[in-house]
């Protein structure tokens, strides 16, 4: 049995924790949490059955309180990227400074042609640098971004990101986050997350 199968089937049994009341949409696998910031809040779905080693990777940081004053601090528009010829739109985050001590080693990297989940308008997504470099900073997609799935033109080694959730409700806080003024693609003014939590 590969690492990564045993690795699979371990994060399957850590999304709930042991006598946990079945929530709603767990039966597809779908988790519901709520990204709270001070602009306001966003209500998500996580897809533990396509992306399971994502969803409990981010879990880990919403159940350990990880996510408490972390930060929107980039902002991808069509403006401010003169120097890429494969324009996205996203809105990113990452932890605060204090709590980034405490990151869990990155993860595999679950790609798109694996998952089937795409990166639409709402799509919650792991940022990384190479593959297997996901952590704990993630992205929200801002209208549709196909050059960000497997194969897309966005990252040059063609494999994508891992999608793994979306926002269901609060995308106004996500594009008001974005039109927010910035110093190349780094907001003057972070939005602070105030918590992320499991609905």
């Amino acid at each position: 049995m590969s690492r990564l199968t045993v690795f699979s089937s371990a994060v399957l049994f850590l999304a709930t924790p042991t006598g946990a009341p079945a929530q709603v949409g767990a039966a597809e696998g779908m988790v519901p949490i709520v990204i709270e910031t001070e602009l306001g809040t966003m209500e998500a779905v996580l897809d533990s059955a396509r992306a399971p080693i994502t969803v409990t990777n981010f879990l880990r940081y919403v159940d350990g309180g990880l996510f408490e004053d972390a930060r929107f601090f980039r902002s991808v528009r069509m403006d401010n990227q003169p120097d890429d010829s494969v324009k996205i739109e996203v809105i990113q985050a990452a932890l605060s400074r204090e709590k980034a001590r405490d990151e869990f080693p990155p993860i595999p990297l679950e790609r798109t042609s694996i998952t089937g989940i795409r990166h639409l308008d709402g799509t919650l997504s792991m940022a990384r640098a190479g593959p297997d470099t996901g952590a704990s900073s993630f992205s929200i997609m801002i209208n549709d971004q196909p050059e960000l799935d497997f194969g897309g033109r966005r990252n040059p080694d063609g494999q994508g990101f891992a999608a793994f959730g979306r926002v269901t409700a609060g995308m106004e806080i996500a594009r008001r986050i974005q039109a927010l003024p910035t110093n190349g693609q780094q907001l003057r003014s972070p939005v602070r997350i105030v918590r992320i939590a499991r609905k």
